[in-house]
């Protein structure tokens, strides 16, 4: 069990590898294209579509390393424990735990052979990992909607519905969102089972395998399922960065326009909801209002405000590590990319599932 789980992650290394490398190709191909971001699914600012993309990345990384730690503490040897006592020939258990590459021997026989504890890590790993698929396919799924218009679907992923001719659904980012569930599954029938065992084996552990077997199993198709679907996926650069530019996007921006200029960020905020709700009644941009009617709600309203409105200027606002700012962007996706070869050569090839 213990080599299954350990060749499992090896394997899952390359997919994630797989996977966040697919979605730093779509990012750098994304260049300098803009989006809409959102909090409360409200439009919030604008980002860029690689800075978007990278967020996924990041779940990914985190979700490697926590495979990683498992599989340290997964690689070590329970040959030699016997049935609950330990072996009755001495054995040169180093040797045994040595040759077939674990780092070490377990330390007691009694936890050896009543230890689940790196199946469930495991699998509670490989429900984040869905967890974070299904997240990731929630969202293509609203931006593939003709309310967004962000996403076109590959044909080769989704299916057109058995009454209506004009629809085309999103079937594989449906089945990563419901089998998700599968895994979390998984992970809660593992915790119910060990729960109340008392030392060392029981019968019970034999419904262990079967939980592990099908969460590794689901999350390896959707890793290489969702890889085929990012790369064939089309984004609607075009009409993602309109929407970056309309709707107030760049009230924070104007907000801190003000502050730069002297006024505290509370009054600030107060005076461009005002600019708001002004543009808003008048059909217009923030940008677009007459100066009068700007420096009726604040005198520190100057002629140059229109200047600092535009999106290159509100994408580069965000000027710090992390920050969607371009220079920033361009460094975290270079960064990614080096982490992404690390990880691939972190894979080990004999040992794959």
């Amino acid at each position: 069990l213990r080599l299954f789980v350990r060749a499992a992650i090896d394997t899952l290394h390359e997919l994630l590898a797989n996977w966040i490398e697919a979605i730093l190709n779509r990012a750098d191909a994304a260049g300098s294209a803009a989006m809409p971001a959102y909090t409360h699914l409200q439009p919030a600012e604008p980002v860029l579509v690689a800075h978007w993309l990278l967020a996924y990345a990041e779940m990914f990384f985190r979700d490697a390393t926590r495979l990683a730690d498992c599989r340290q503490r997964a690689n070590l040897c329970p040959l030699g424990s016997g049935a609950v006592a330990g072996a009755t020939l001495t054995l040169n258990r180093q040797t045994i735990a040595s040759e077939l590459r674990f780092d070490a021997p377990t330390a007691n026989s009694l936890d050896a052979t009543s230890d689940r504890d790196f199946v469930i890590e495991f699998v509670q790993a490989l429900h984040q990992v869905s967890l974070h698929l299904s997240r990731w396919a929630e969202e293509i799924i609203l931006f593939s909607t003709p309310a967004y218009g962000f996403v076109e679907l590959p044909e080769a992923y989704s299916t057109g519905s058995s009454a209506m001719p004009q629809k085309k659904n999103p079937d594989l980012l449906e089945l990563v969102r419901g089998k998700s569930a599968r895994v979390t599954g998984s992970a809660t029938t593992l915790l119910t089972i060990v729960k109340g065992l008392p030392l060392a084996y029981n019968k019970d552990m034999q419904e262990t395998q079967e939980p592990l077997f099908d969460a590794t199993d689901t999350v390896l198709t959707m890793l290489k399922l969702v890889t085929g679907f990012v790369q064939s996926v089309e984004f609607n650069l075009k009409k993602m960065e309109h929407d970056a530019k309309s709707g107030f996007m760049n009230a924070w921006a104007a907000a801190a326009y003000l502050v730069q200029r002297g006024v505290p960020s509370r009054l600030s905020h107060e005076a461009v909801g005002k600019a708001v709700q002004l543009a808003a009644g008048k059909g217009c941009d923030l940008q677009d209002l007459p100066l009068a009617d700007l420096q009726a709600i604040n005198p520190a309203f100057k002629s140059d405000f229109a200047s600092h409105l535009g999106l290159e200027e509100v994408l580069a606002l965000h000027d710090v590590p992390g920050g969607t700012a371009p220079r920033h962007v361009k460094r975290a996706l270079q960064n990614a990319r080096e982490r992404a070869a690390a990880l691939r050569s972190s894979s080990d090839p004999s040992a794959s599932v």
